[in-house]
């Protein structure tokens, strides 16, 4: 980012939560709030306007909710971090299908909520730990044929640590690899799954029976 902070609007209806986030987010060197929305209307009317790198968009919101949030952003450069305090699957499933970078239980914490922005800044997509499992097991197929897809068996390992919900950082230490390669493996990942993000790649190792550690 060249030093530059990234800019933030957090969409919340509750006055409380929005005062929270923050104050957690301007304490973030990298970070900058630059606008508040209290429903989704307005949250994507600012956005269109004022283009902010991430938008915070609560689930639950007046007028539209975190999921119409995205979906109405989803053309656009902007990332868009749903957080929410229902952990249903279904929430997280909707928000990632229509395009969400990430997906933060309020209750994870404000050090995730951190680690979310930046994830949506470098690529990444992070979902609560809470959520993560039962997530990605829910696309497995027991007696799947294990289609290798054309992957190498490199990239074969990088899918099944996505899966198992490891940043980039994490999976370049296990296997000894530097951040960039594991970010180029990612990226021919997607492209020959015909995937858009990290959960595409995660969906397709657990369907596969190659999420889990052999």
């Amino acid at each position: 980012m060249n030093g530059v902070p990234t800019r933030i609007l957090i969409a919340d209806d509750q006055e409380g939560i929005r005062s929270a986030f923050r104050l957690v987010l301007d304490a973030q060197p990298d970070m900058t709030v630059v606008a508040e929305a209290a429903d989704g209307v307005t949250a994507v009317e600012t956005a269109l306007a004022i283009r902010p790198d991430v938008v915070l968009a609560d689930i639950r919101m007046p007028r539209a909710d975190g999921i119409e949030v995205t979906r109405a952003l989803a053309e656009t450069d902007i990332h868009v971090v749903v957080v929410t305090t229902f952990g249903q699957e279904e929430y997280a499933r909707a928000a990632l299908r229509h395009g969400a970078a990430g997906f933060v239980l309020k209750r994870s914490g404000p050090t995730l909520l951190v680690e979310a922005v930046r994830a949506a800044m470098s690529g990444d997509v992070l979902i609560s730990p809470q959520l993560t499992v039962g997530l990605l097991r829910g696309a497995e197929r027991p007696g799947a044929v294990l289609d290798d897809a054309g992957l190498t068996d490199r990239e074969i390992e990088v899918a099944r640590l996505v899966a198992q919900a490891r940043t980039n950082a994490e999976i370049a230490e296990e296997l000894f690899l530097s951040p960039g390669t594991v970010k180029n493996h990612i990226a021919s990942i997607q492209r020959k799954l015909d995937v858009k993000n990290r959960v595409g790649i995660a969906a397709w190792a657990w369907r596969t029976g190659r999420a889990r550690t052999p």
